[in-house]
């Protein structure tokens, strides 16, 4: 499992806010926080969380690295220019540790321990596996020892330290940000920034400025200049998961910058150079896409240099069973609680099951046994609940 590094104390009046899109990694927090830090609340990314800070006054803020909206090195800056006095203590729900000593705040990197909020003690990120449990051939957040599995691995070890543009593909759910995560960690580049730009979760009208920047004056609401997400990650990993819905119009300068290492802000005419491997990802089939015109046939070839495919969860059966087990003991964890054990018959139905959701169903099907288990010894067939009919249970072998 992963750990928690010390933290400085914070002030017995302080209060918490807990902001990830990984409501087992904020209900872990908010367990260990019990008691300790009062009022303390929650954030599904960081949007709402900057809106709760403008209206609270918040002595620290857990921040998931990996956020669905905005970039967390970007937000970090915002909450020290803006919210001086709360604290940043840095977590990755894709990783199998936080950061140790990212922990930002009233003296910049401040470690004095002023308070009753004490050190916090192990959390288990829900789709991580940590260092000591994870065999020695998988990569850093990822479980899996399937054959399917050892090739993505191979894959991603082959290309990790070069700067070769990687496409990674597979259905929803399957871990291509992790592999991104993963590619990222591995390569020369780990130590500088990993900047995630979700092509759909952007407003078309936005996205330009968004990837790019823009200088103040450049349309109207352009208050102040912006760093765009393109130019934030110089000298590390960009990932662009959902590439496919690039619009045409932006698809054109991305290639662009792809081949000359060079952006435009809007509102300037002035060139910057920006060196950063590019990393994208898409759940359809892309090259299908560019044949029918939707998506452009160069940019495709350009992204699709090296291209890994992640295998659906119904081909990887054998990792079925740890992925499930390493769910239900972060859950048991969060409660200072031992892991329930899977019945046999519980076992053989989620073998069975065809996993449509892939990886992130799983965890979502443990999640709920896990809660209507009421923190039983045993999951029983009769505390799980799936979102696509199930087959009938095969009945086990009679011994011969």
């Amino acid at each position: 499992m992963s750990a928690l590094p010390a933290m400085a104390a914070l002030p017995n009046s302080g209060a918490a806010l807990i902001a990830s899109p990984s409501s087992v990694l904020r209900q872990q927090i908010l367990h260990r926080l019990k008691g300790r830090c009062q009022p303390v609340q929650q954030a599904a990314g960081g949007a709402e969380a900057l809106a709760k800070l403008e209206k609270g006054n918040w002595r620290v803020l857990f921040l998931d690295r990996r956020l669905p909206d905005l970039d967390a090195d970007e937000l970090i800056t915002i909450v020290q220019k803006r919210f001086p006095g709360t604290r940043v203590v840095l977590l990755d729900s894709d990783s199998d540790r936080t950061e140790d000593g990212m922990e930002y705040g009233e003296n910049d990197l401040d470690f004095t321990g002023r308070s009753s909020c004490r050190s916090l003690p192990k959390l288990c990120p829900a789709n991580a596996i940590g260092a000591e449990d994870a065999p020695a051939n998988s990569l850093p957040g990822m479980i899996g020892t399937s054959p399917a599995m050892q090739a993505v691995y191979r894959m991603v070890r082959l290309v990790a330290a070069r700067t070769t543009t990687v496409l990674i593909t597979g259905p929803t759910g399957t871990g291509k940000e992790l592999v991104a995560r993963a590619l990222h960690a591995l390569s020369p580049r780990s130590a500088k920034p990993f900047v995630v730009v979700n092509c759909a979760a952007i407003p078309e009208n936005l996205l330009e400025s968004e990837l790019f920047g823009y200088t103040r004056g450049a349309f109207t609401g352009a208050v102040t200049s912006q760093l765009g997400r393109i130019p934030a990650a110089h000298g590390g990993t960009l990932f662009l998961d959902e590439i496919s819905e690039l619009p045409l119009g932006l698809q054109a300068k991305l290639l662009r910058f792809l081949e000359q290492k060079e952006v435009q802000r809007l509102g300037t005419s002035e060139l910057t150079h920006v060196d950063a491997r590019v990393l994208a990802a898409s759940n359809i089939d892309l090259a299908a896409r560019a044949a029918r015109g939707d998506f452009r046939q160069d940019l495709f070839y350009r992204l699709s240099a090296f291209p890994i495919e992640l295998p659906r969860l119904a081909m990887r059966r054998g990792d079925i069973l740890p992925l499930a087990e390493h769910y239900l003991s972060c859950m048991a964890a969060a409660l200072d609680l031992p892991s329930p054990r899977l019945s046999p018959e519980a076992i053989r139905m989620l073998e069975a099951y065809a996993w449509p959701g892939n990886v992130r169903e799983l965890q979502h099907v443990m999640e709920r046994a896990y809660i209507f288990a009421e923190s039983g010894e045993t999951i029983e067939c009769s505390h799980l609940y799936f979102s696509h009919p199930h087959p009938a249970v095969p009945e086990p072998l009679a011994e011969s």
